[in-house]
């Protein structure tokens, strides 16, 4: 059996509307003292997409589904990946052994409720509402992780002023990274979380 880790699954959309909120997400799993993991972080083809999601999911306590995004495309067919990785999750945490049992997620949506029209069985966990907004996003995660783990954390309020700084920071960081401030991979965006961080801290009185 594997000890328990901080390592939060990230089951949301990865287009360039959606942008906002992932970040935000990430920096307030990674402000809030854990580790995002996403099937961004691997490129290649070693594995199959699916096998990578299911491998990222077994090494994850934690998991953070959004299901904002689960509607009609523009060929009039529903998105369906996210509540399918919902899906992977739960069966992991159900059927994965002991080393899975005590897996903890959260379940995001623009409203409360609107999971009820498209996917009823999740009647009793109830979504948290982030009106697609950045700040209501920060507010759900961190209060979400504070409540699973019982940790000290800053507020959300605190979170998201940090946040709006770092977005204010991020075109220079980027120019002097040599990176597209608009299509910022992964991988790059964990380390310039973690590199804004260090530096903002570090200005503390």
């Amino acid at each position: 059996m594997r000890p328990s880790n901080r390592d939060v699954f990230l089951n949301c959309p990865f287009d360039q509307e959606y942008e906002p909120l992932f970040h935000a997400v990430c920096f307030t799993v990674i402000r809030c003292g854990f580790n995002p993991r996403s099937a961004l972080e691997v490129t290649g083809a070693g594995e199959s997409r699916l096998e990578k999601i299911c491998r990222i999911i077994s090494q994850c306590d934690f998991g953070i589904h959004d299901l904002s995004r689960t509607e009609l495309n523009g060929s009039g067919l529903p998105r369906f990946n996210m509540p399918f990785e919902l899906g992977l999750f739960f069966g992991c945490k159900r059927w994965g052994g002991a080393a899975n049992r005590g897996k903890q997620l959260l379940i995001l949506d623009r409203d409360q409720h609107r999971y009820l029209s498209f996917l009823s069985d999740l009647a009793g966990f109830d979504p948290e509402p982030h009106g697609a907004s950045p700040r209501g996003a920060i507010g759900a995660v961190r209060n979400w992780l504070q409540g699973a783990t019982g940790c000290a954390m800053r507020g959300p309020a605190y979170i998201d002023g940090d946040y709006q700084s770092l977005r204010h920071d991020l075109p220079v960081i980027c120019a002097n990274l040599g990176l597209d401030h608009f299509r910022i991979p992964f991988r790059d965006l964990m380390d310039l979380i973690h590199r804004w961080q260090r530096e903002f801290d570090a200005s503390l009185p």
